[in-house]
């Protein structure tokens, strides 16, 4: 009899070629060089983003959590196993969502090599010059960082009383989009990751 994860190895496949690897205590599975799910002996998470965040969350989807030792990472894929066994329909559409999403933030990471700081969404040429002084050279670190990180460092090396909208002009340039189209949820889970 074979197991619930061969079964997802043996679904995931539907969906083009993988790569698997070792993350998380699970298996994480890679398309086009982007991870999109992590499968444990029992259960499969899907990566979220954007919009597919609130969906799986309205689906009743709880996020992935790795208990290391002392701490707890929480991180950001869903429960989808209810969905794969109850509606195939809907967990194929947001698996496709999924890779989709993935996909694209992996190609985007990919092609920031060229991009300079200022080349971003919400970035000129002062905001550059003010994310350098704080010790990150360049787009991938900016990125790969994230933005309560960078706001940190640069609040560290310019002061406490920097703006508070630099927070979300930062968010924003790694999302790809200008600062007032960050939802409120995003604003909230930014000023506790910086507090």
């Amino acid at each position: 009899m074979r197991s619930i994860k061969e079964d997802f190895f043996n679904y995931l496949r539907e969906f083009g070629k993988y790569e698997k690897r070792s993350m998380f205590g699970g298996t994480g599975i890679f398309i086009h060089g982007a991870m999109y799910a992590i499968l444990t002996d029992e259960l499969i998470y899907l990566r979220g983003g954007e919009t597919l965040d609130e969906r799986l969350a309205s689906l009743g989807c709880k996020k992935f959590r790795h208990i290391k030792r002392s701490t707890t990472a929480i991180v950001n894929y869903y429960d989808i196993t209810h969905i794969y066994h109850q509606d195939r329909a809907l967990c194929d559409a947001i698996i496709r969502e999924s890779i989709r999403l993935s996909t694209e933030e992996k190609a985007l990471k990919s092609s920031s090599q060229g991009k300079r700081l200022r080349d971003l969404p919400n970035m000129r040429l002062t905001l550059e010059r003010m994310v350098k002084k704080a010790g990150i050279p360049d787009v991938s670190s900016f990125i790969s960082l994230g933005a309560a990180e960078v706001y940190r460092k640069v609040r560290c090396s310019h002061g406490k009383e920097i703006d508070l909208k630099l927070l979300w002009m930062f968010a924003g340039a790694i999302e790809g989009c200008h600062w007032t189209l960050l939802e409120e949820e995003r604003k909230q889970h930014l000023l506790q990751s910086i507090e």
